[in-house]
């Protein structure tokens, strides 16, 4: 795993020394805070808020409320504000600053303010009630792939209607609206253009705003990239990154010994799972435990999210390999840490009705369907995705949502090789109606590349200051696929 300390102080080298900060210009309803960290760390800055309409399609949908940080520029003369949007759909903007790219938060400010945003239905903002459904699937539980996927739009109509009854309007729940949300910031902030920087379906939020309130945007910062027609992933993408995942393993001698056919490990203990499940027991805090039947579509899930960085990744195989031995010792552990026995399906309304209204156009929905069986990650990579698109059809915002962005407002692009959730080939596909987008490829880097090396922040700031980018490659190091990296706790 990355050292914090170490790479806090490479990314806090970049700022500039003795930096005075510039004077406060207060927008409405925000008031001075010291902000802390997760780990401590202190700075002054400024809380805000702002009220926007839910659905501005229907003005008896009511106003929400948004939260956000201010940090202050620290230059005599700022440049726009830079409004952070995190990923997810779902993550804390606010959340994110109090984390391991709390550094670079600090060090963006020498370009102007920067905005840490929670999205609507996020973090400090408002947002509804968690839905929790009548809908189970017990531990013990054997479960078809079609049967799994309808409990879950049974979970959807439940929830569809628990909204309901609180008065929630699920169709202000839209990246479309998270857009327009974008432009009342702006206004609130007092500023005639925002840059962005942004990440995952934060870059899916940006891209929108670039289709939607171009002339408001100055500048750019996208990683890990999702198109406006790439909330479902399609599987021959994911089957390229294991290809890319495997020459990287094929670089480290012990590593190529362990894995010398990744996708044919997987699909071995797959193909074990589905003819005889393996039940496990976990150990839980409490000192009790629990049995649960462990299926190929568990492993796809889990498998879905570790690919996000190399070091996760190292886990996964590491897991895999255990379990063809039949050996469940590692599998236990993540149980442990990321599964919940005995809990009914339960939904964010923004994080579901994002996703949803996001949508799949049907040629995507189509190939998506011929490909699942090429990836080891099959139907999975973003469930309940695309399996619950029948269901909250007033959501969707159709095929000219999903259409562009067009235009020449300035873009860098980020793009990890070791990314297993966004794709080097849908990057390039979603920015493709851009003219002015500089892309940098990470080599090794994952998911979440801010912080995997200096280089990253410096060709940030490169960008910001409008110049051009010195390299459109930056290396950095991937782990040690033979060894187990520390996860902590």
């Amino acid at each position: 795993m990355k050292k914090p300390a170490l790479i806090a102080a490479l990314a806090l080298a970049i700022v500039a020394p003795a930096l005075t900060p510039a004077a406060a210009h207060a927008a409405p309803n925000e008031e001075a805070i010291i902000f802390e960290t997760r780990t401590g760390e202190t700075v002054e800055a400024y809380s805000g808020t702002l009220r926007v309409p839910v659905n501005r399609a229907d003005p008896s949908s009511g106003m929400t409320e948004l939260a956000y940080v201010r940090f202050p520029a620290t230059t005599q003369s700022p440049g726009n504000p830079i409004v952070y949007l995190s990923g997810g759909p779902g993550g804390s903007g606010i959340g994110t600053a109090k984390g391991p790219r709390f550094p670079l938060f600090m060090a963006m400010r020498q370009h102007g303010d920067v905005i840490a945003f929670d999205q609507r239905g996020t973090g400090q903002s408002e947002q509804p009630a968690r839905c929790t459904s009548s809908v189970t699937i017990g531990e013990m539980e054997l479960i078809s792939d079609a049967d799994h996927a309808a409990r879950y739009r049974q979970a959807v109509r439940e929830c569809a209607a628990f909204w309901s009854e609180q008065g929630v309007d699920l169709r202000g729940f839209t990246t479309a609206e998270s857009a327009q949300d974008l432009s009342d910031l702006r206004k609130h902030l007092g500023a005639e253009k925002v840059s962005l920087w942004s990440i995952s379906y934060g870059s899916h939020l940006a891209l929108a705003a670039l289709a939607a309130i171009p002339d408001e945007l100055d500048r750019v910062i996208m990683a890990a990239t999702e198109g406006l027609d790439q909330t479902v992933k399609l599987p021959v993408r994911t089957l390229g990154y294991f290809e890319r995942l495997q020459a990287a393993v094929d670089t480290q001698p012990e590593a190529a010994r362990l894995y010398p056919d990744i996708v044919g490990l997987m699909e071995r203990v797959h193909a074990k799972l589905d003819a005889e499940p393996m039940t496990v027991t976990v150990p839980t805090r409490d000192r009790g435990r629990y049995d649960i039947l462990l299926q190929r579509h568990h492993l796809q899930q889990f498998a879905g999210g570790m690919i996000s960085d190399p070091q996760f990744a190292a886990v996964m195989l590491m897991m895999y390999r255990q379990l063809d031995e039949g050996d469940p010792t590692l599998v236990t552990f993540v149980l442990q840490r990321f599964w919940t026995p005995n809990q009914p399906i339960s939904f964010s309304a923004m994080s579901l009705a994002m996703d949803r209204a996001s949508g799949i156009t049907p040629a995507r929905l189509e190939a998506f369907e011929q490909q699942a069986a090429s990836s080891p990650i099959g139907e999975y990579m973003n469930f309940p995705m695309p399996q619950i698109t029948g269901e909250l059809e007033d959501v969707d915002l159709g095929a000219g949502f999903r259409d562009g962005p067009f235009g020449d407002t300035p873009v860098l692009m980020l793009t990890g090789t070791l990314d297993g959730r966004t794709y080097p080939e849908g990057h390039a596909e979603a920015t493709g109606g851009l003219s002015n987008v500089q892309q940098i490829i990470v080599e090794n880097a994952g998911h979440n590349l801010f912080m995997t090396s200096p280089q990253v922040g410096e060709a940030m700031h490169t960008f910001m200051r409008g110049e051009e980018a010195q390299s459109d490659r930056i290396v950095t190091e991937a782990p040690d696929f033979a060894t187990l990296p520390d996860m902590g706790g």
